[in-house]
């Protein structure tokens, strides 16, 4: 394996191949991508995914290949699209940071003690950012799971996993403030400087932010716990009603007729048609009922009755039976007619009676579609010759 000489050799290189690389991060999740599909993605060059495969930017099994999960685990993570919840980022951070503390404090050369501060520092940074990642991973994780897996044994077994992995990380942010404000206080009190109290205090404002929202996540696994129960157990009562209802056994197993009895929503109810019927003398008395009836009457009467257009006759030569014949090449009578011959096949094909008249272009399609449907019994050679500017090899019967 070969290792990039510096930064400006390797970005050069991510450059070059930026449509390979973009096109197989994409399609990560997808199908295996194929060889074929990334030599057309460099021109053919092979040359080019040869130097990728030794340089470890991307990996080759047999006819598929894959972005290395070095260089996918960095875009993801620069990207935030992972998927992947690697808690165990936290833990190591915090035991490096109380490792760092204890060469803090047994050094007394003073660069070398900064050296230790500027790591103390800059792994606080990283313990905010991971888990306020994390946190969001968690969230998404969830939402997917609960959405898109089918199978309800797999989702409830997921999104207790995903709940396992929210307690963990909520065990870690206490571990972490614990480290700020009890087990190290008296570091965070003798080495305490401007730069060190804001990244301070901005790393308890990421991690109250995270507990907040690892409650509101725990409130959301809970609910999705009990609709799934809910939705397993009605499917399950729907398959047992399902097979009683298949094998008639329904009315004599269940108490159905009771409780549809019971039942008085309005969907059960019947359609009752009421006639309306207005007093005549009601009609006779109000000079409103009179009025209201004219103005229909009139609203009516000005309808159109609209008389339906019939359709001619149908000619009887449309009803007339017909016969249309066509005269098409049968490859197959055309192969057994060319192994009998000891002619080559171009040559066989621009002198075959095929019953009708077929143009020069028509003639080379015959010859294209032998060779791809009956190679397997053809002896294609090496030479070549060129009648009206198409240049053909020379095929043979085996």
């Amino acid at each position: 394996m070969n290792t990039f000489n510096d930064i400006k050799e390797l970005v050069t290189a991510l450059k070059r191949e930026e449509k390979l690389i973009s096109e197989m991060f994409a399609k990560r999740k997808s199908l295996p991508y194929q060889l074929n599909y990334a030599r057309e993605l460099v021109d053919y060059e092979d040359s080019r995914i040869d130097f990728l495969i030794q340089h470890s930017v991307i990996n080759e099994n047999g006819s598929v290949v894959e972005l290395d999960d070095l260089y996918r685990e960095f875009f993801e993570q620069v990207l935030d699209v992972n998927e992947e919840i690697n808690l165990s980022y936290i833990d190591e951070n915090i035991k490096n940071i109380k490792e760092n503390i204890n060469y803090y404090f047994n050094e007394n050369n003073e660069n070398k003690r900064y050296a230790y501060l500027r790591i103390i520092k800059k792994t606080l940074k990283k313990i905010g950012l991971i888990t306020l990642r994390s946190v969001v991973d968690i969230r998404r994780n969830i939402e997917n799971t609960f959405k898109n897996e089918t199978n309800y044994k797999n989702k409830q077994l997921k999104l207790k996993n995903l709940d396992n992995k929210r307690i963990i990380v909520n065990d870690l942010i206490k571990q972490t403030l614990n480290l700020t404000d009890k087990d190290e206080l008296t570091f965070f009190t003798v080495a305490i400087d401007e730069e060190l109290s804001k990244i301070v205090i901005n790393l308890k404002g990421q991690l109250n932010q995270s507990s907040h929202n690892l409650i509101e996540i725990e409130k959301q696994i809970i609910d999705y716990l009990n609709q799934i129960k809910h939705q397993e157990r009605f499917v399950e009562k729907l398959r047992k009603l399902k097979y009683l209802k298949d094998h008639f056994l329904i009315q004599a197993e269940t108490n159905i007729k009771q409780v549809l009895s019971q039942n008085n929503d309005i969907i059960f109810e019947g359609k009752n048609i009421e006639p309306l019927k207005l007093s005549i003398t009601h009609l006779q008395i109000d000079e409103d009922a009179r009025l209201n009836i004219e103005r229909i009457a009139k609203h009516h009467s000005e309808r159109k009755n609209i008389i339906p257009l019939l359709a001619d006759k149908i000619s009887d030569e449309f009803l007339e039976d017909s016969v249309e014949e066509e005269i098409f090449i049968d490859l197959e009578e055309v192969k057994n007619g060319f192994i009998a011959s000891s002619d080559n096949l171009f040559n066989f094909i621009m002198k075959y009676n095929f019953m009708k008249e077929v143009d020069f272009n028509e003639r080379v399609t015959v010859y294209c579609q032998m060779v791809s449907q009956f190679e397997n019994k053809l002896t294609i050679e090496d030479n070549y010759e060129t009648q009206n500017e198409i240049e053909y090899a020379l095929v043979y019967p085996k």
